[in-house]
């Protein structure tokens, strides 16, 4: 029987990787073989979605992840029994340039009080944390590469890349210790994220598609030639889930990039024309924000993530097929 622990359970990926796994009613754990998924429980500052909180196998503790994970917290009593945990609370990158120690206090202290609550429980439980591609970066002495390969050395150039990276770093000196088993997987950004718009720079990405098909205005503030990075979600949930059933001895301590889908910001509203229409298309006011172009022309766009690959992950066919994805799920909500 298998528990498993999701921080920022009630967000956009959580719920999503919580309703995956109940579906499935099994997860393999490192390779062991699919295992009965016994309890979920989802550690968030925000509510859980009814429907995960009317489910009798999820747990809810809801509260400041710090605070939760604390000794005598409903937190560090699920981590004491927990088998997997997921840890995907994180403020976003725009979010952390606007307000630096929120981006410290949620990204950087929340995960070193995890990490330390983990250690602390004694049972090496797996942990898989999601990092992202915005480790990656160039600056004068170090220029970004073309092509991003698994031996690129990151390089970030934002805070929210920063705080990623050094949580890598936390999470592969816990697992060199002993204290925990750590997989570190850097998600695509996400693409067409369903719901409210985020703070994240790259919100644009699903925006663009998203508030147009449902007969919204929506604004693109980055040149139509701008390259980006992206995946479905059903592609992120499919590394997350591949992060916690690999072999140790197959994954590693290093993190893994997984792969992406490469297009520019044109051939996304291209691809949105051809299934919708222009009069959907009409609805994006191309209206330049310098400082979100700013962040997206750092960001690496080209990768070939050759681990990723050997693992069986593989990155979106096109575009279409994402947009397509994404209505197929509207229409079924």
């Amino acid at each position: 029987m298998t528990n498993v622990v999701i921080t920022g359970g009630a967000g956009f990926l959580g719920s999503r990787l919580a309703r995956d796994l109940l579906a499935a009613g099994s997860i393999d754990v490192a390779g062991a073989g699919a295992q009965p998924l016994t309890r979920v429980t989802l550690l968030d500052q925000a509510p859980a979605p009814p429907d995960l909180a009317a489910d009798p196998r999820v747990a809810v503790a809801e509260g400041d992840l710090a605070d939760l994970v604390a000794p005598g917290q409903p937190g560090r009593e699920a981590l004491a029994g927990a088998d997997v945990v997921f840890h995907l609370a994180a403020a976003v990158s725009g979010e952390c340039e606007a307000d630096f120690d929120l981006g410290i206090r949620a990204n950087l202290h929340a995960t070193e009080a995890l990490l330390a609550a983990c250690r602390a429980v004694g049972t090496s439980p797996l942990v898989v944390y999601s990092s992202s591609i915005a480790v990656f970066g160039g600056s004068p002495e170090l220029p970004m590469p073309a092509v991003v390969v698994d031996g690129t050395l990151p390089n970030p150039q934002t805070s929210y890349g920063i705080q990623k990276f050094i949580g890598e770093q936390l999470v592969a000196d816990y697992t060199r210790k002993g204290f925990l088993r750590g997989r570190s997987i850097r998600l695509m950004t996400v693409s067409v994220r369903p719901g409210r718009p985020n703070a994240a720079a790259s919100g644009f990405m699903s925006g663009i598609i998203r508030e147009p098909l449902a007969g919204q205005r929506a604004v693109c503030p980055v040149d139509p030639a701008a390259e980006v990075a992206l995946a479905a979600p059903a592609r992120a949930i499919e590394a997350l889930r591949c992060a916690a059933s690999s072999p140790d001895e197959v994954w590693g301590r290093t993190a893994v990039t997984m792969p992406g889908l490469t297009v520019t910001v044109g051939d996304m509203v291209a691809a949105l024309e051809q299934v919708a229409g222009p009069a959907v298309t009409s609805l994006i006011d191309w209206i330049p924000d310098p400082v979100v172009a700013g962040m997206v022309s750092g960001w690496a766009a080209r990768f070939h993530s050759g681990r990723a690959a050997g693992l069986g992950l593989t990155p979106d066919p096109d575009f279409i097929s994402i947009i397509r994805q994404h209505q197929a799920e509207t229409d079924s909500a």
